[in-house]
C-alpha cells in the first residue's frame, strides 16, 4: 500500500463535531534531563505564549520529558458552507450566522451536514493573556506558571545614547504562510508532538487542518510527528513588532525574554527561513 496516498485520505470521521475546527495534541517542549529548570521554564514560556490560535494546558514531566497538553484552533480543509465556501474566515471567525442561528456546514468528504460545530476557543478578550497589565506578566518561574511583575533591566550609567532601535526586524519584509508581513518569528512556530503511530485518527485528523495555518506536518519516528503552526505571541506588543519582555529581568536576575527569541538557530541545507528576514 502506497504510504503517502494512505496518509493523503481524509479522516474516518462518523458525524460533524469539534474535531471539525481544532484538534488536541501532546506537545513535547523539552528534554529535563538535558536542560536545567531556567532553560526548561524559557522554552515552555516561548511556546505557550503563542496564544492566537493555540490554548495551552499546565506543562507537565512524563518519561523525562517537559510536555503540555495544547488544543489547536485550525479548522478542518474539508469544512464548507453547504455552497462550497470555507465556514472558517482567515481571521479564525465562522462566516456569518443567518436570522441568529450557526449556519450550515458540511464535509467536503463525508458530505455530513448540520450547523456549524462549537470551539472550545475563549474569545479574544478572554483567551489565555500573558500580558497583564502593570509590569506584570503571565511566564514560568521555578517550574511554574506565574503572574509575575517584572522589572525593566538598568541602563549602565554612562551608557551611549541609541540613534536607532536595536531590533533589526522592525520594517523588515518577512512573511508568513498567509502572507502577513512582519515579526514572522514570533507568529508560527514548529511543534513537536507526542504523536504514537498508533493514534491514526488523530493523526489524519492533523493532516487535514487548513493550511497554512497548520501545515507541513511530517513524521519524525513511531512516536514523534512535527507540525508548524501560524499563531502569533502574545508578548507582542500593539504595533505587532516589539516583544513586551525586551529587556526585563525575572526575579533570579536572568532574562525574562525566552533565549530562544534572540539565540538566532543556524538553519540547515533544506530550511530556508522566512523571506525577507534581515537575519538570514
Amino acid at each position: 500500500m502506497n504510504f503517502i496516498a494512505l496518509m493523503a485520505k481524509p479522516p474516518s470521521c462518523t458525524s460533524l463535531g469539534k474535531h471539525c475546527r481544532e484538534i488536541k495534541l501532546t506537545v513535547r517542549v523539552s528534554d529535563v534531563e538535558d536542560e536545567s529548570q531556567t532553560l526548561q521554564d524559557a522554552s515552555i514560556t516561548w511556546m505557550s505564549g503563542h496564544t492566537e490560535r493555540v490554548t495551552f494546558g499546565t506543562a507537565y514531566v512524563v518519561a523525562n520529558q517537559l510536555r503540555v497538553d495544547a488544543t489547536v484552533h485550525v479548522p478542518c480543509k474539508y469544512l464548507e458552507t453547504l455552497d462550497g465556501r470555507p465556514a472558517i474566515l482567515p481571521n479564525g471567525q465562522p462566516v456569518p450566522a443567518l436570522n441568529g442561528k450557526r449556519p450550515l456546514v458540511r464535509c467536503a468528504a463525508h458530505r455530513f451536514r448540520g450547523p456549524l460545530p462549537q470551539t472550545t476557543q475563549a474569545p479574544q478578550e478572554k483567551s489565555q493573556p500573558v500580558q497583564l497589565g502593570n509590569d506584570t506578566f503571565s511566564v514560568y518561574y521555578k517550574g511554574r506558571k506565574r503572574n509575575l511583575k517584572l522589572r525593566l533591566k538598568r541602563e549602565a550609567r554612562r551608557a551611549l545614547p541609541v540613534l536607532q532601535s536595536d531590533n533589526p526586524c522592525i520594517g523588515a519584509p518577512c512573511r508568513t504562510g498567509d502572507n502577513m508581513r512582519g515579526a514572522a518569528c514570533c507568529r508560527d512556530f514548529t511543534l513537536e508532538l507526542h504523536l504514537p503511530e498508533s493514534y491514526e485518527w488523530t493523526e489524519a485528523l492533523l493532516r487535514s487542518r487548513k493550511s497554512p495555518y497548520l501545515c507541513k506536518v511530517k513524521r519524525e519516528d513511531d512516536d514523534t510527528a512535527e507540525c508548524e503552526v501560524i499563531s502569533a505571541c502574545g508578548f507582542l506588543e500593539d504595533d505587532g513588532i516589539s516583544c513586551s519582555l525586551h529587556n526585563r529581568i525575572l526575579p533570579n536576575g536572568w532574562r525574562a525574554k525566552p533565549s530562544l527569541c534572540y539565540e538566532w538557530p543556524e538553519l540547515e541545507k533544506d530550511e530556508t527561513g522566512h523571506p525577507g528576514c534581515r537575519l538570514i
